[in-house]
């Protein structure tokens, strides 16, 4: 099976990370309830962190590096688009060279976080920039800012509406149960 290239930002990988794993991590708070008893509350997955091994071989090898180090120096996040896990929003955390670099041979490894909340966020600013949503698209669209507390389901019960329904109208929003203080969700 060929696998596309894996791609960061402007960087395209000239044969894929030999090797690479990728972790998923939830934020869950424990309540203690009467006669020594819990319950477990789900906060919400954290990043997902993916890490990996690979080499550059050949001729203009340690170039390649370099070209990699250039994009590992700039100050944002990026589209990550690997071969097997989804094409996500990503800072590039971390770049290591595995020993004294040849200029026919590199042996790096490396780590991305994907971004939670950010997209959000970008999304977000977006839409006050474009007047809060208010335009052809968004013609009777309602904003409800959300507030220390808030949740997507007190949300909808708030304005009336289905839990389903506004997920269906933020599609920004990727985990229905991780929402941050001052981000706009279309109610209607």
């Amino acid at each position: 099976m060929i696998l596309s290239p894996m791609r960061f930002k402007s960087f395209v990988w000239p044969h894929n990370p030999r090797v690479y794993s990728i972790a998923y991590e939830r934020n869950i708070a424990v309540h203690k309830i009467p006669f020594g008893r819990h319950y477990l509350q789900s906060l919400g997955q954290t990043r997902r962190v993916l890490r990996g091994e690979g080499e550059f071989v050949g001729e203009g090898a340690y170039d390649k590096f370099k070209e990699l180090a250039t994009v590992f120096y700039e100050e944002t996040p990026g589209v990550l688009a690997h071969p097997v896990w989804m094409t996500t929003t990503a800072w590039f955390a971390a770049l290591e060279l595995r020993q004294e670099p040849r200029r026919d041979y590199v042996a790096y490894s490396f780590e991305f976080w994907e971004t939670v909340g950010e997209a959000e966020t970008a999304l977000t600013l977006r839409e006050l920039a474009d007047g809060g949503g208010q335009g052809a698209a968004g013609e009777g669209a309602r904003w409800h800012t959300v507030v220390r507390g808030d949740t997507l389901w007190g949300i909808a019960r708030r304005y009336g509406t289905a839990l389903e329904r506004l997920v269906a109208l933020n599609p920004g929003i990727r985990n229905p149960n991780l929402i941050y203080v001052g981000q706009k969700v279309r109610v209607a």
